[in-house]
């Protein structure tokens, strides 16, 4: 796989580590604005109720995040040293990706954040993107 595909996927894994930092920064209140801002636009407008349970669940799904994306990048470290014979990883990471994405936009459209199907969708392909185009999955 090219230097490219390789930052490539570095920075989709970037992307969820930010994410995640995001997340776990609404589980206090000095440093809550973007994720109140973030459900607020992704709810349609009504605005975050902060109370503990929330701050919980923020930090919770944060930390969880994070460790998906250095898990995802260390496993895709491994897949890129394996060339072809990697495709068992990247079928992992996509079955991981995929199973995410169900749940979530089920969860979501549930709860009345249907508006998350989208950054998810744009996440989703980033993924696939570079999955189909970087070559991860010759044999």
């Amino acid at each position: 796989m090219s230097a490219f595909w390789r930052a490539y996927f570095g920075a989709f894994c970037a992307s969820l580590v930010l994410f995640g930092a995001v997340l776990c920064a609404g589980a206090f209140a000095p440093t809550s604005g973007p994720v109140s801002l973030l459900i607020k636009t992704l709810s349609g407008g009504n605005a975050a109720n902060f109370e503990p349970a929330l701050r919980f669940s923020l930090g919770l799904m944060g930390a969880l995040t994070i460790g998906w994306a250095v898990m995802i990048y260390g496993v895709m470290r491994v897949a890129f040293t394996l060339g072809p014979q990697g495709r068992p990883l990247w079928d992992a990471i996509t079955a991981g990706l995929i199973s995410w994405y169900v749940i979530d936009g089920i969860c979501s459209i549930a709860t009345g954040f249907a508006l998350n199907i989208i950054p998810n969708t744009a996440l989703a392909a980033m993924y696939l993107v570079g999955l189909t185009q970087s070559g991860a999955l010759k044999r």
